[in-house]
């Protein structure tokens, strides 16, 4: 505070001398209303002029200064002509031109702006001008840290007197604060504190660059919302949709929190317990808003409330209104220095939005954010427009930077062009509207749906083709010959393996005979059984000789052919084993020899029987798994 003051005598001093030169003596300020708004975390000061010529060269420019520690807080600055008179008066039109200047010999700690006239105020003449300066970040919380039970405390310094290169004639300053509770504030001769409203008596004759410091000490525990960064994401679809999708990064700008936070204590008293924090924040969406949402990182936050035709009803309700306002209520009470981020998505109706002017299309929409009173560090908006356009341009109503880039989206060849524009220290002032311009050709709308007709019209196509298409490979090559061979080769394996199988199944009924010999003694059914496994074996052994002889000459066949033969060998011997047998037992039975006579006699032909056996189930095994 201190340093304040002292830099503003300074500035006293330096412009003592300069005070007669002609660029400044020859305005004066007959009158200067000065009316303060401390009621929310932005400072607006409204100052209305009375500007007398008294010079004899006309005027074509006023100038307006502000010291360093409120130029780097200046967000908005606007100067309107008065054409009114008395109580009705209303400030005419748009604002006048306005622009930074550097005075020669001034010092670089006032920072002063030019605001040109449309004529040239003449000798003796006088004009009414209305001020609107508004400022971020220009009060400081005093304390800085504060409890969860503490009410917030700030700080406002300024000075009494209009800081202005001109002589003042008569002034008056007006603060209106947002609660009576003031803890402290300069008393000056004929101040006067009511309600909310504090009010310096006129000042008389003051020399131009006079200072008189102020310090006002009071309660506010308006939410402190500022938008550390807020993108906008403006889409057009040519389809009849404007979708708008806003992304905040959130904190409370205020006091900061200090300590523990009980929930079981601010949900008894919220308004005791937690009179600093913003429980909610108030967004005023543009006529017949759709498919409104409010989301973070968790997913959907249902708790808050879409408001349209006097009517309350779920933000998940997907509803349509000529006026919305949307209620968003944090998942958690926001206390000073505590951070949130989420996002908000709605749709617009095209034709209240899109225009057409000289063979352009341009869009007409607001520039900063819905949300009241929100201080906004770096607004971003993006602009998509339709793949295609071109001839693009933008006309903003204050300075930002701009440049393009490009968005791929669903069925895009070359990308959406967009227009981003970026702004530092966005106030709800700067909500005005702005124009982004181009060309576009209606033809091009076909683009996307036939991309999708041709699109599935030839996965029919190609579906078609290919059930019908033949996609074996030529019968004439070497590879699609051997595959046959191969295929022939497996074919005669398993045809012998299945000649082999009936063998062994004749085989067995050969032992079942016997086995029936011994149980019943008929000697006559065990030798007719024994004339028909003859018949079989003797039409399957010509049905192997033709297999076998094809396999022998096909040279696919040339790494199983010794296994099949070694088959076909083992299983004639096993044959001729069981045959031997046969005869042996039955040739004993019609001499009534004893049956342990019988088994002596084939003892050494069943061994061999048996191993015999094993072998050709083995290789049976080798050939069934080929």
């Amino acid at each position: 505070m201190l340093r304040f003051a002292l830099t503003l005598l300074l500035f006293t001093l330096a412009f003592g001398v300069l005070s007669s030169s002609p660029v400044f003596s020859d305005l004066i300020l007959a009158k200067v209303d000065r009316r303060i708004d401390l009621t929310s975390q932005i400072v607006r000061i409204t100052t209305s002029l009375k500007v007398e010529n008294a010079g004899s060269n006309p005027i074509s420019e006023i100038l307006l200064s502000f010291p360093e520690n409120q130029a780097k807080h200046l967000a908005y600055l606007t100067a309107t002509l008065n054409e009114g008179k008395g109580k009705g008066k209303a400030s005419s039109g748009a604002g006048l031109p306005t622009e930074v200047v550097i005075p020669k010999d001034v010092p670089d700690s006032l920072t002063f702006y030019s605001v040109s006239l449309h004529k040239g105020l003449g000798k003796g003449e006088s004009l009414l001008l209305d001020v609107l300066a508004v400022f971020t970040h220009a009060l400081e919380p005093f304390p800085e840290k504060i409890s969860q039970a503490d009410i917030q405390l700030l700080l406002f310094q300024d000075t009494a007197h209009f800081l202005s290169p001109y002589k003042v004639m008569v002034q008056s300053v007006a603060v209106k604060l947002p609660e009576a509770r003031v803890e402290s504030y300069t008393k000056l001769e004929g101040t006067k504190l009511s309600g909310s409203e504090l009010k310096y008596s006129p000042f008389h004759n003051i020399p131009p660059f006079s200072y008189l410091p102020i310090i006002i000490h009071f309660e506010n525990n308006q939410p402190f919302a500022v938008a550390e960064e807020l993108v906008r994401e403006i889409e057009i679809s040519h389809w009849g949709n404007v979708q708008v999708t806003e992304h905040y990064n959130l904190f409370h700008g205020g006091a900061k929190n200090k300590g523990e936070f009980s929930r079981l204590d601010y949900q008894a008293r919220p308004y005791v317990r937690g009179a600093s924090a913003f429980r909610r924040l108030v967004a005023r969406l543009p006529p017949r808003a759709h498919s409104v949402y409010y989301r973070d990182e968790i997913g959907n936050i249902s708790t808050s409330s879409l408001w349209g035709d006097s009517k309350k009803v779920d933000v998940l309700q997907l509803s349509y209104f000529c006026s919305t306002e949307l209620e968003i209520e944090p998942r958690y009470p926001l206390f000073g220095g505590w951070r949130t981020a989420f996002t908000i998505g709605y749709g617009l109706p095209l034709r209240d939005f899109l225009f057409e002017s000289d063979g352009k299309r341009f869009l007409n929409f607001s520039f900063g954010s819905p949300i009241n009173e929100l201080v906004i560090d770096t607004l971003i908006v993006k602009v998509v427009l339709p793949e295609g356009s071109k001839d693009i341009s933008a006309s903003v109503p204050f300075p930002v930077k701009q440049w393009q880039e490009t968005k791929f989206s669903h069925l895009d060849l070359v990308g959406r062009p967009v227009v981003v524009l970026e702004k530092n220290n966005v106030v709800p002032e700067h909500n005005e509207h702005f124009q982004v311009y181009y060309k576009f050709n209606s033809l091009s709308m076909l683009r996307e749906p036939l991309m999708l007709i041709f699109g599935f019209f030839f996965l029919f196509v190609a579906c078609i083709v290919y059930m019908h298409a033949d996609l074996s490979i030529s019968k004439s090559s070497a590879s699609y010959l051997a595959k046959v061979q191969w295929e022939e080769v497996q074919a005669t394996v398993q045809q012998i393996h299945n000649i082999i199988s009936h063998c062994l199944t004749a085989h067995d009924k050969l032992e079942a005979s016997l086995r029936d010999l011994s149980r019943t003694g008929d000697v006559q059914a065990c030798k007719a059984t024994r004339k028909s496994v003859d018949s079989l074996l003797k039409g399957v052994s010509k049905d192997l000789k033709p297999l076998v002889t094809f396999l022998q000459s096909s040279p696919q066949a040339a790494h199983i052919l010794p296994k099949v033969e070694e088959l076909i060998a083992k299983e004639r011997d096993l044959q001729e084993r069981l045959m031997a047998k046969h005869t042996t037992v039955v040739d004993c039975y019609e001499k009534k020899l004893g049956g342990r006579e019988i088994e002596n006699r084939i003892a050494s032909n069943q061994q061999k029987i048996t191993s015999l056996r094993q072998e050709v189930d083995d290789l049976m095994e080798f050939i069934d798994e080929i």
